[in-house]
Parts: structure tokens; sequence; C-alpha cells
């Protein structure tokens, strides 16, 4: 116990220091540095300066997590600079739709706010010929619970009252049970406008795994991408439902951090059973994290998370936001691009950007085995 605590530890130190490091340098052009395609990109350089390029540039279509939609504009902008010839187009849509359309062969890679289930795994071996999809943790984060309440500045949550708000069973801001958890602030007497996912979505997974786990049985549903709470209204995607808390009073949703950031929000502290509630930032997400474990198998790098931790300083809302290739069967003419990119976002240097965007850069011990995975991809 000794030993995880101080693991936990020194990497939310280190989660502090490259939060606050904007290190986001200018990548210079490097067409003359290519990757072979035995995929040497999968050990890319520290500057953004070094990006190994694909000996066999192709353009790479992909799509999924809006989790990950920040980190992955930051990155293929950065990418492209270097190599010009991969144009990455992201399309968002949502951790479903990603899936979905890579198990249907329709993009190279998908982003996922959750690992892939027995039956996706079964359905992408049509699209990986001779192999099957792999989950390879790429975006380390958190799941802001964010408000916008008339007079309130600082608000703390716990399961229960969570689950109750988004499954309307607390309807009225100044409701005991959250006042309870908030003595000395004035709570409104007005109805609650919570907003939840309308795509199927990992962000809703995560928050479902907390609910699920912390609640005391007050969330009924089992974990679940797909929306399950009682009421309430949707809205798409992370920026809608960020737009729908900017503009609406008196609202609760859940985003993750990097969109609390982009739009100003506020974002609840989580009552975990420490000695204070948890505030909703990286250092405390790492310290989560750092107590992640590798539970797929082969080159399946899939994680398990500790959304019940009670631990000092642990932010239990935590997503792990994977990509998702092919082990083996890639399309020959997208293999090289595809190594190259992910070797390049895989790197210290990509991690660290992202850190700058409310990110949790992916401890050493993790992106390590995904630049091993992401080098032996056929």
């Amino acid at each position: 116990m000794i030993q995880r605590n101080r693991r936990a530890k020194a990497l939310a130190i280190g989660a502090v220091a490259l939060v606050s490091s904007l290190s986001l340098a200018a990548c210079g052009t490097d067409n003359n540095t290519t990757a072979s395609s035995t995929g040497s990109s999968g050990a890319a350089a520290s500057s953004p300066a070094a990006i190994a390029c694909a000996s066999k540039q192709a353009p790479l279509l992909a799509a999924g997590s809006t989790a990950q939609g920040p980190a992955m504009d930051l990155w293929k902008t950065t990418y492209g600079t270097a190599c010009s010839g991969t144009t990455v187009n992201y399309a968002g849509g949502g951790s479903g739709t990603g899936v979905q359309q890579f198990t249907q062969g329709k993009i190279s890679f998908a982003g996922s706010d959750f690992a892939l289930k027995p039956a996706d795994i079964t359905a992408s071996k049509a699209a990986c010929t001779g192999g099957q999809a792999i989950d390879l943790p790429m975006v380390a984060g958190l799941v802001s619970i964010v408000f916008n309440v008339d007079g309130v500045d600082k608000l703390t949550l716990d399961g229960p009252t969570t689950a109750k708000i988004f499954d309307s069973q607390i309807t009225k801001w100044n409701d005991p049970a959250i006042a309870a958890l908030n003595p000395g602030v004035t709570l409104p007497a007005t109805d609650i406008q919570a907003f939840h996912r309308s795509d199927d979505s990992g962000t809703t997974f995560n928050l479902t795994s907390y609910l699920a786990k912390t609640s005391g049985g007050a969330w009924a549903a089992a974990a679940d991408k797909s929306w399950k709470g009682k009421g309430g209204q949707s809205a798409n995607g992370s920026a809608g439902v960020s737009a729908q808390i900017k503009s609406v009073k008196n609202s609760i949703g859940y985003v993750e951090l990097s969109y609390a950031q982009q739009n100003s929000l506020k974002s609840a502290a989580i009552a975990t059973g420490a000695s204070k509630p948890v505030e909703a930032t990286a250092a405390n997400a790492a310290t989560t994290l750092a107590n992640s474990t590798v539970v797929g198998t082969g080159s399946d790098l899939a994680l398990q998370l500790d959304y019940g931790t009670k631990a000092e300083n642990a932010y239990p809302i935590v997503l792990v936001t994977y990509e998702i290739a092919c082990d083996k069967g890639n399309k020959p003419d997208t293999l090289d691009a595809l190594k190259s990119f992910l070797g390049y976002i895989a790197s210290d240097s990509a991690q660290q950007a992202i850190g700058g965007k409310g990110y949790v850069p992916m401890p050493a011990a993790v992106s390590g085995k995904v630049k091993a995975a992401v080098s032996n991809l056929g």
C-alpha cells in the first residue's frame, strides 16, 4: 500500500508539472525524416520537429470520441506540419459511431472512451483480415460535473446525490441532500436543468460507471454508453452539452475537463470518503490513474479504473480514451501512415503537449506498452 501511494503521489506531481507547462512548441517541417514500414515511428523523438513521417504517406480517416477531440485537433495539426503527405481527418461523432465505422471497415482507426466489448472484437475481424481490433490507451482525463447555478461558485456532490440529480429523483437545487454537502452555500429554490449526452458516448459510460459503483443503488442501471437515466434534456457531443450548460441557468451536465476549461465552466468537487472533497483537476485524476491496471490480453491494452477510490486527492470520475486499430490486417496503403501517426501521438512530446489542454499525460508505464504495440501493427 505504501508503494502504491508513493507511486500515485509521484505521478500526480508529474501531472502538475506537465499541465502547468504549455509546451506546444511549433513543429518544423521535416519531411526528409521517414519511418520504415517496420514501425520505427513507434519510438517518435521527444521533439515535435523530429516526427518520423511514414515512408509511404497517405490520408487517414478516423472518427469517434469527442472527449479526445481537442487533443486530436492539436496532434493532427502538429503532425500535418511535419508530414504534409498524411492528412488526418478525425470526424468525431461519439465513441459508438467510431467503433461502428471501424468494424465496418470505413476508417483506419477509431477513438473510443471505453474499451472494446467482446462483440465489438468479434465484429472487427471482418475489417481486420487475419487479425482483430485492439485497445491502445492514448488520452487520459476526467469527467467534470459542470454546473451553472445562480449565486453558486463552488459545489460539492457525491455518488448518491449525483445519481439522484441525473435520474430526476432530486429536482430542486435547494434539496436537503445537496444542501447537506454544501454547508454555508445559498442554493436557489429553482428547478434543476439536467443535461446528458444524446449520442452513445464513452463519457456517459465513465460517468455511469462511477454512479453504478458509488450511488448505493440510487443509480439502478448498469454502466452504459447509452443514457439510461430518467428525465433530463439531451445534447449531442461534449460540445453540445457544454453549450447548453453555458447558456441555461441552473443547469448541470457532464463533460471532459478540456471542454470545461475551454468554455469556462465551473466543475463540482466530489466527496469520495477522503478527508476532503476532491477537485476536478488533472493532478487529482493522475492519482487515480496511477492505480489503473492493464486487463487486456496480448496486444490489447484495455485498462481497469477504480471509480470507487477513496484515496486522498484521487478524483474518481476518470476516463481513458483509446485508439482502436487492427493488430493485424490493416490496409496496406495506409499502414505506414497509421503507425507513424499513432507512434507520434504516443510519444512523450505529444503527451506533454495535451497536458496544456486539460488532459492527463499517459503514465510512462502505459505509454511504453502502447509504443511497442503500435510498432508491431501489421
